[in-house]
């Protein structure tokens, strides 16, 4: 077999001190944090879509990425050989995981048949090369916004014929997810939403979306697959409004069309940003409604405004991000995939690896901050003081639905002006701060 990324060995720990570059100074795999191996708590995946087939182009410009493997061909044999390169890659980088759409490991075909015929080549070799090297797919998902038939949309499309495209095409999508044993199915909604509501039926767009939803579930209980649903969030781009916005919306649209116990949230960083939202407040409300399921890592450029997905190295927020998943008692199914891209002027197979590295050990370190505050205790035990009040026998009134609201009225008349107390916030900070150094 060919090695495809010659002169880089397997990437290992070395240490804060360490003087490489290739090496980690944070992920150490093996090192237990909160009664988990930092593998088993990170579960880091990477993404298909990004390190693959992403040629690092932008609007102005064509794409600049160096991929010798690839003969820029949309051959069965091209991507066959595409799987052996990253599956070297996922190897020498020490990922476990990784998550694709369809028409990142398959291009597609004359009709639903060739297309699925193809899909199957390739699959075979996922599933080969899985069982070669021991890797697993997080996730898998259909690629239902880049086709031109997608125009306005896939499951909220105006037409019932693209419809049955999306529906056949999810229907694979699943079964190669489950063949690959596949933890999860990620939904997407790119094009579902509008760019203009003087053309668009939103109500009967959300029923469609929501029906299109129970044929999932019912498919996914037809093939026997156990893995878990997710919806991700994203509010905007490429439509003008997406149905699935964030956290909120899409728990809501859940609840309203009761697919609440079919589905959890997969959250990434750049859409929350993008929704005005940041990334805690997003992984807070779904965590709150025990929907919070996998997370996609990354980053945004907040001064540009559209999603950049840059690699994470911003340390404050991968350290906000583990105590929401520590606080959830670590992930279940779900993990952290870097659906993440180089910059463009990062073009060469060397910068995926160091791409992958900053991340990882970002958030390896965001991990052992997130666990020492949870430890040293001072905010929680900051915010159960704030909230004490609450543990009255008045607070327990409320809380359990006991209580009038005119027996409150004559409560508020017999204590007078309540005294209020600080916040905090800059003490809580700067609380914060001391575990980042570590």
């Amino acid at each position: 077999m060919s090695e495809f990324f010659p002169g880089i060995e397997t990437i290992p720990f070395a240490g804060a001190s360490a003087s490489d570059e290739l090496v980690f100074r944070r992920y150490d795999p093996e090192k237990v944090i909160a009664g988990k191996t930092m593998h088993d708590q990170l579960r880091f995946a990477s993404a298909y879509w990004h390190t693959m087939r992403n040629p690092l182009a932008d609007p102005f410009g064509a794409g600049t990425a160096i991929a010798p493997w690839d003969d820029g061909s949309d051959s069965v044999e091209n991507a066959r050989v595409r799987v052996e390169a990253f599956f070297e890659f996922l190897e020498k980088c020490r990922i476990d995981w990784y998550c694709f759409h369809d028409r990142d490991v398959a291009p597609e075909g004359v009709g639903i048949a060739d297309s699925e015929r193809i899909l199957d080549s390739v699959t075979d070799k996922l599933l080969e090369e899985q069982q070669r090297t021991g890797k697993q797919l997080l996730w898998g998902t259909a690629c239902l916004f880049i086709h031109p038939r997608y125009v306005h949309g896939a499951a909220t499309s105006c037409l019932v014929d693209v419809y049955a495209h999306a529906a056949a095409q999810v229907c694979k999508a699943m079964e190669v997810t489950h063949t690959l044993g596949g933890s999860g199915y990620v939904f997407w909604g790119g094009r579902e939403g509008y760019g203009s509501l003087l053309n668009t039926d939103m109500k009967r767009e959300l029923d469609h979306l929501a029906r299109f939803l129970h044929l999932a579930v019912e498919h996914k209980h037809r093939i026997g697959f156990e893995g878990q649903f997710y919806i991700e969030p994203k509010p905007k781009e490429p439509t003008t409004h997406q149905y699935d916005s964030d956290s909120a919306a899409c728990l809501n649209f859940l609840r309203e069309y009761d697919l609440i116990d079919h589905f959890k949230l997969n959250i990434e960083t750049n859409h929350a940003e993008l929704a005005g939202h940041t990334m805690r407040h997003e992984l807070q409300v779904a965590r709150s409604a025990d929907a919070l399921g996998s997370i996609d890592a990354n980053i945004g450029t907040p001064n540009l405004g559209w999603d950049t997905d840059c690699f994470p190295g911003n340390l404050y927020l991968a350290t906000e991000v583990m105590l929401e998943v520590l606080e959830m008692g670590g992930f279940t199914n779900g993990g952290l995939n870097f659906d993440a891209k180089r910059r463009r002027e990062s073009f060469e197979p060397l910068d995926l690896f160091h791409a992958h590295i900053l991340g990882m050990d970002t958030f390896a370190a965001g991990l052992e901050a997130a666990e020492s505050i949870r430890t040293d205790g001072s905010i929680a035990a900051f915010i159960e003081e704030r909230y004490a009040s609450w543990d009255s026998e008045l607070g327990r009134r409320i809380e359990s639905g006991d209580i009038s609201l005119s027996e409150l009225r004559e409560h508020a008349g017999t204590v007078g002006e309540p005294a209020v107390v600080s916040g905090r916030q800059e003490r809580l900070e700067a609380i914060f701060n001391r575990f980042l150094s570590g």
